[in-house]
């Protein structure tokens, strides 16, 4: 074993950072272990010797050691050896695996090629979302999962379509081939059958190269639960839990299993910096939704103040805080679903800073309206609520959707199938399944589309059913639907920027007839002020008279109801209006529009 004598350096100098990091002189291991005995690494560079490679104590529980001859693309595990035995341990900073049971692979992010390619997210109040599931987003073979270099061949899609921003299902290497990812086995690393952590560079390239920006979902209320090295790592536990990355009390219970991270050990609260902090530096990503934040302030995301996490929420504004300091326009989205301003108030007024939060009181209200059956049963003064519900007096602090992962499984169904039952390609399904998106792409707020969903899919959203792009053929007028409201939405023809306004102003509240008139604006004015008319009702109106902001002529930007989104569509209303004067809903002019049944209407001003 002479060979192995000189592998690890006897060094004064300084190495930065946990895991394996790659110098022109070797790979430093770093681990953290404070129970541990002794440790060493063994890999494809020392035979998988057991013994022949020892770290040294750094002090602090972490040990580490510089060894010559280890390269990227090594495989390595950790051996500890501790009162509890001899533990075989895949590395808590692994930034590639095998696969989640299998070996730590050393990886240098110094060695992806990002060419001159420079990117900036939009500001916020021109975003439009779309959620992408990396394993059923695009599905080339039967019986295989998406790629992130599968998904690359449908950003011209995206890109046409007018999305500028793509959320990411969370993609840190998890148990198996198939999952929602959810269940971070390995956090720091990228799953291996997506492409690795290449795969994610990759696709960020691309996406930017195209002016996309992408947010990535990341998981921190909970890890794993199986295939899990972190789980007693270095031997040490009380109560049979989960060791130094847990908590050991009540307060590691999930539903997820009970292994909520010790947010209040200083190694755990840098770990998870460490991770967050990761995605924008070395991926270039724009931002992080993060998942079901209650249960990172609260033991039971119950509100009760006894069961708070004081130092869950204190983590959470370093993050945020260090985001905002560190890459300005990046932007932080919560999915917390109890309408608090806290959770985007800024931490220093107290709250947890977050740039944005999914919108409860939007989605569950919107979806409500356009599902049931009877027009009689809609309730227009929930649909007024959640069209101007905000947070902190900021439209932007909020994410409005009708359907999301959550939203499309767990017992509930894509809209249009909600409303269909069986067929979704009947009148009824696709009419006021495009209501709820043009409400989504009209009001204040930042929209998001699911995957999937300008398609007209009917599936619930499941990790084993690939989207059927088939259909975006069979429902081209559709799509084309959501294109040009989605071009509208972002002002695409400079004649609609009042959409990308904070303000908003109920014309129109017709709880008889169902019919809501709101304008939107940003200053106001020809170009910016936007009529939207919504019909939530199978009657056709011919004579409808209404107030507008402005007197003049008002263009028909579009119609959710014209016969080149879909065939059985009637076709009504497909004309601009010109003002007359009178008072009418505090207007001093107003207009006759015909509006169709289960509709929406979108008018603004040239000069």
């Amino acid at each position: 074993m002479e060979h192995l004598e000189t592998e690890v350096a006897e060094t004064e100098q300084h190495y930065e950072g946990m895991g394996a990091t790659c110098h022109p002189e070797g790979v430093y291991y770093r681990v953290w272990a404070p129970h541990a005995e002794s440790i060493s690494v063994m890999g494809s560079f020392n035979g998988w010797d057991a013994s022949a490679t020892p770290l040294q104590p750094e002090g602090n529980g972490l040990w580490g050691a510089l060894v010559e001859n280890s390269k990227e693309g090594d495989e390595y595990k950790y051996v500890l050896q501790t009162p509890a035995g001899e533990l075989h341990r895949n590395d808590p900073y692994a930034l590639k695996m095998t696969n989640s049971a299998g070996n730590c692979i050393v990886y240098n992010h110094e060695s992806f090629d990002w060419q001159d390619v420079t990117f900036q997210i939009p500001s916020w109040h021109e975003l439009v979302i779309y959620e992408l599931h990396v394993g059923t987003f695009h599905v080339k073979e039967q019986g295989q999962v998406g790629t992130f270099y599968t998904a690359i061949e449908r950003i011209p899609y995206l890109k046409d379509m007018g999305f500028n921003a793509v959320e990411l299902m969370p993609c840190s290497e998890f148990p198996g081939s198939r999952s929602w990812g959810y269940n971070p086995a390995n956090p720091f690393a990228i799953e291996s059958d997506y492409g690795g952590p290449d795969g994610l560079k990759a696709f960020v390239k691309a996406a930017h190269e195209a002016g996309i920006a992408v947010i990535l979902d990341v998981v921190y209320n909970h890890f794993g639960p199986s295939d899990l090295d972190l789980w007693q790592f270095d031997g040490w536990q009380e109560n049979d839990g989960g060791g130094i990355y847990f908590y050991n009390d009540w307060r590691s219970e999930t539903p997820w299993g009970n292994t909520r991270p010790d947010y209040g050990r200083g190694e755990v609260r840098q770990y998870i910096h460490d991770n967050a902090l990761m995605w924008l530096r070395d991926y270039r990503i724009d931002g992080l939704r993060m998942d079901m934040v209650p249960y990172i302030r609260n033991v039971k995301a119950n509100g009760n103040p006894g069961d708070d996490i004081a130092e869950g929420i204190s983590l959470m504004q370093w993050i945020n805080k260090d985001i905002r300091n560190s890459c300005g326009n990046c932007i932080t989205i919560a999915e917390d679903m109890h309408s608090l301003d806290f959770i985007t108030n800024s931490v220093e007024n107290g709250g947890l800073g977050y740039g944005s939060q999914w919108d409860a009181e939007f989605v569950h209200s919107i979806r409500d309206a356009i599902i049931t059956a009877n027009d009689q049963d809609r309730n227009m003064d929930a649909v007024v609520a959640a069209i101007t519900n905000r947070y902190n007096a900021d439209a932007f602090q909020r994410i409005i959707y009708t359907e999301s992962h959550d939203e499309v499984a767990n017992g509930q169904a894509r809209v249009a199938e909600e409303i269909a039952d069986g067929d979704v390609n009947n009148w009824y399904s696709k009419k006021r399944a495009a209501l709820g998106v043009a409400l989504v792409l009209t009001s204040p707020g930042i929209p998001m589309i699911f995957q999937g969903q300008p398609l007209l899919e009917d599936k619930w959203f499941s990790d084993s059913d690939p989207i059927d792009w088939s259909r975006l053929d069979k429902f081209s007028g559709f799509a084309a639907l959501h294109r040009d409201m989605i071009h509208i939405r972002r002002n695409w023809f400079g004649v609609t920027k009042g959409l990308q306004g904070q303000n908003v102003d109920m014309i129109r509240q017709d709880n008889e007839k169902k019919v809501i008139v709101m304008h939107r604006w940003d200053q106001g004015g020809p170009k910016d002020s936007v009529v939207v008319v919504f019909n939530f009702s199978t009657e056709t109106f011919s004579d409808y008279k209404v107030g507008f902001p402005r007197p003049g002529k008002w263009h028909l930007r579009l119609n959710s109801d014209n016969e080149y989104y879909d065939a059985d569509f009637s076709h009504l209303g497909v004309f601009d209006v010109d003002t007359m004067e009178g008072e009418m809903d505090d207007c001093g002019h107003f207009a006759s529009l015909q509006i169709p049944p289960y509709s929406a209407l979108i008018f603004s001003q040239e000069e």
